[in-house]
């Protein structure tokens, strides 16, 4: 396959690296923002994040080839536990597409921290797989990367988006308080 062909090489593709790769790059280093920098960034890039994925071209994957995932637990955990200080209290929010939420008489928690962390699981394994620069290693990861977005991390992601909206346009105090900190 020529290049010009080849998914891996196509436009859309590259715009998701580009966004993915400083998608991870915010949210590994979120103690260098305040509460309302670090809300203001994602709600711009988690929207640009997710129309980047829902664009990326179709690839095969290769069902028999099992990738090297970089994202270990402690990185995944150093990003949920991050989210989990910057935001306090505001990581909780009430979940309205969770799979038990028509069984259940009680509203169902859900954390901001955990949507932003299994999203950069996804994104942090995609870009880490893309920069072995093997064609077949990253088709493969494109392939893996649509399936899991449509299966799993792209409503992980709107529902963050969705929480995160709510904080960043409140007229809370603890916003203002926080920002002049």
């Amino acid at each position: 396959m020529d290049k010009t062909e080849n998914p891996i090489y196509r436009r859309d593709t590259i715009e998701f690296v580009t966004v993915a790769l400083e998608y991870c790059s915010l949210v590994e280093n979120m103690r260098r923002f305040t509460i309302l920098e670090f809300v203001d960034k994602a709600t711009k890039m988690l929207p640009l994040l997710y129309l980047k994925a829902a664009l990326l071209p179709e690839a095969l994957p290769d069902n028999e080839v099992e990738p090297e995932y970089a994202v270990t637990e402690d990185m995944y955990e150093s990003v949920r536990k991050q989210a989990v200080e910057l935001l306090g209290e505001q990581d909780a929010y009430l979940e309205t597409f969770h799979p038990d939420m028509p069984y259940s008489d009680m509203p169902v928690a859900a954390f901001i921290s955990e949507n932003l962390a299994d999203v950069y699981q996804d994104a942090g394994n995609f870009i880490s797989l893309f920069r072995q620069g093997n064609e077949e290693v990253m088709q493969n990861a494109l392939a893996l990367c649509r399936i899991n977005f449509g299966d799993y991390w792209g409503q992980r992601l709107l529902n963050a988006l969705k929480a995160l909206h709510a904080i960043r346009y409140s007229k809370e105090e603890y916003l203002e308080t926080n920002e002049t900190e």
